[in-house]
């Protein structure tokens, strides 16, 4: 078979008996870089930035969540405020202050958090805190 004078370094599988040779890539993770020379090289690894992860940061504190609730005949928008107590990936937990209640709100309907006070806040693959530029 004439396959145009190139030949791949691909080792031979054994495949029933008769020899098996065919130009197979490397498995590669998706995103993952490739050397010039088709070695597969490891991704960096960083935590990317999520809600529930801030969250989890400030566990404690107070905070006032705004939600929206799409279809709602009786409330479009609701405002929640307690302290967190827990973020999962579609959830956060919070206790009110008054009542000792806990709420937990979905992260569907999150639109926005407002804090009162300064955020525990580590942006991935930074070491140490990004310059807040004189504020």
């Amino acid at each position: 078979m004439n396959n145009g004078g190139y030949t791949a370094n691909v080792p031979q599988q054994n495949m029933g008996g008769a020899g098996y040779s065919a130009n197979v890539p490397p498995q590669v993770m998706s995103g993952a870089p490739i050397s010039p020379t088709g070695k597969v090289m490891p991704a960096p690894q960083f935590e990317q930035s999520y809600i529930e992860n801030i969250l989890r940061l400030n566990l404690g504190k107070p905070a006032t969540f705004y939600m929206t609730y799409e279809n709602n005949s009786q409330w479009n928008a609701k405002i929640f405020s307690g302290v967190i107590e827990a973020a999962g990936r579609d959830h956060i937990i919070i206790s009110e202050r008054q009542t000792g209640r806990r709420i937990i709100l979905l992260m569907v309907n999150l639109d926005y958090v407002v804090f009162d006070e300064p955020l525990t806040y580590q942006y991935p693959g930074v070491i140490g805190n990004p310059s807040q530029g004189g504020r």
